[in-house]
């Protein structure tokens, strides 16, 4: 084997893209020491996203101070690409789900208004276009609180402005635009959907995702029933239906908003990210590609980074081999397309040591370099 090509999403809660990719080059070279190791961080548009294009454009990081989903001050951090002119927020660094003690979820409160902070703040600096990454949040209030930091209000049949959270969904009449950001005009937003739901029903936003974020059967379906409502509303405003569109319903209905409001173009995280890096251009005359994620299973054929990875590859003719530290739904990933799907755990272990970063470093670097010594 002459060229191998590594394309591994982060081990959440263990290992960066990077650092996975690190300890399988190792391997690699243990058993072949001569091939060439083309390294290519990846993402999905949540975790490890916001490092991926910063280091992909030179860019840099900002550190702010802005409201977290309960609207606490916190700080936290965005890029901006290497030019000035693009910034990248994954919206989880300021409205994610970890940022919210498990006692205290509760999606009819938390927001997405820290995130709209960030996008304010990068627009004082000169950014123009946006790239947000949607996933890991910790709301279900289809972006208002991102609108309502630039300037959107949203009133009720009264003509009382609304608060906060994913309470006020239902109540939304009116949208008033008068004091919105005199910049938003000016700029592009994609956003970068880890998930292809619907803004709303069976498959939507509330239902699918809203039980993860604290939200109990009563909640759930008062949600979904308040984006329905919110959606009618949406495009009665905007002209744009967003209620059955994939990937509307992308951090409890944001990606839903940005399309509307901003004019949002919605694309899976993988294909932004891989065509951020050029990686159509990058694997040509690979012999394989490895790739990867903490955990395989059905949702991995639902866009997740590893099935981003084949589509391309395929394209090529490359074959994919995947790893994870845990797999399900083996012969639905093998009839998808992957050469191989290997566990890098050697045997039963509990999940705390598996999910240590040197336990799961010296994992990856031994499975692949034993997957190479077949190869070879």
């Amino acid at each position: 084997m002459r060229k191998a090509v590594l394309a591994i999403d982060s081990f959440k809660g263990c290992l960066t893209s990077a650092e996975a990719e690190a300890a399988a080059a190792e391997g690699i070279h243990a058993a072949l020491p001569e091939c060439e190791v083309v390294r290519i961080p990846v993402a999905d548009g949540g975790e490890g996203m916001l490092d991926v294009l910063i280091a992909a454009t030179h860019g840099k990081s900002i550190r702010v101070q802005a409201h977290g989903p309960l609207m606490e001050l916190r700080e936290a951090c965005y890029g901006i690409s290497g030019d000035g002119r693009t910034a990248f927020i994954e919206m989880a660094a300021i409205s994610g789900l970890p940022l919210v003690a498990p006692e205290k979820r509760n999606p009819m409160l938390t927001t997405t208004f820290g995130t709209g902070e960030l996008i304010r703040d990068a627009l004082t600096r000169g950014c123009r276009d946006f790239i947000i990454g949607l996933g890991g949040s910790a709301t279900n209030d289809a972006g208002l609180g991102m609108l309502q930091a630039l300037g959107f209000r949203f009133l009720d049949k009264a003509g009382n402005t609304l608060g906060y959270g994913g309470r006020i969904m239902g109540e939304v009449d009116t949208v008033d635009t008068a004091a919105v950001h005199p910049l938003l005009g000016e700029c592009t937003f994609v956003a970068a959907c880890d998930v292809r739901n619907p803004f709303c029903g069976t498959d939507g936003a509330a239902r699918v995702f809203a039980p993860q974020k604290g939200a109990d059967t009563a909640m759930t379906e008062a949600l979904d029933a308040a984006m329905r409502h919110l959606a009618a509303v949406i495009c009665r405003s905007t002209g744009k239906d967003v209620s059955s569109c994939p990937g509307a319903g992308a951090a409890g209905g944001m990606g839903g908003s940005l399309s509307a409001f901003l004019d949002a173009g919605l694309k899976p995280g993988v294909q932004l990210l891989l065509e951020t890096q050029h990686f159509a251009e990058r694997i040509k005359d690979a012999d394989l590609i490895i790739t990867g994620e903490g955990k395989s299973d059905r949702q991995t054929v639902m866009g997740k980074v590893p099935y981003g990875i084949l589509a391309e590859a395929r394209k090529q003719g490359i074959p994919v081999i995947l790893i994870a530290g845990s797999i399900e739904d083996t012969e639905l990933l093998a009839r998808a397309g992957f050469h191989g799907i290997f566990s890098i755990v050697p045997g039963p272990v509990a999940l705390e040591e598996a999910m240590q970063p040197e336990f799961a470093r010296m994992n990856i670097r031994r499975t692949v370099e034993q997957l190479c010594r077949i190869i070879r």
